[in-house]
């Protein structure tokens, strides 16, 4: 596989995975944190389960670029991604146990309420999604504001 290739698998599945991420923790901010616990379990189980989908995400372009064979089936097992990311990065696998404890059984099917305990889950998420970050990350341009904002800078600014 091609460098360039390579890197614009990364960039996407990257890119991806940080916006299921962002809009997981948008989600957590649903469940109303009290003390060190949420308030909602539904909206933990939505964000944890949102969350985890970004590591899936994560690790399908891993192995892609590390050349495994991934299954015929879309849904594959997590047997599949512990033993395939085993023999290829050990770290990788304790994030990965992790965030698959935290995020997928405990978040996700239980809708544990302790928020440390999600922290932990979102941080392990994040060190599984880092190990796709492409190189170089393009610059986007600027947003361009909507007319409505520009409208309103030019009357009261």
């Amino acid at each position: 596989m091609a460098l360039k290739e390579q890197q614009e698998i990364k960039y996407k599945a990257y890119v991806e995975a940080q916006r299921y991420i962002e809009n997981a923790k948008e989600v957590l901010q649903k469940a109303k944190k009290e003390d060190d616990f949420y308030n909602d379990p539904k909206y933990v189980r939505m964000a944890c389960g949102t969350a985890y989908s970004g590591v899936l995400l994560a690790l399908d372009a891993y192995l892609q670029l590390k050349d495994v064979e991934m299954p015929k089936k879309k849904r594959r097992s997590i047997e599949f991604y512990t033993s395939s990311v085993a023999q290829l990065d050990k770290k990788l696998l304790l994030y990965l146990n992790s965030a698959y404890q935290v995020l997928h059984l405990s978040g996700y099917y239980d809708g544990i309420r302790d928020a440390r305990v999600v922290k932990i889950g979102f941080e392990n998420a994040e060190q599984v999604i880092s190990r796709i970050k492409p190189d170089y990350m393009p610059e986007l341009p600027p947003e361009k504001p909507s007319l409505l904002k520009r409208v309103y800078s030019f009357l009261f600014l």
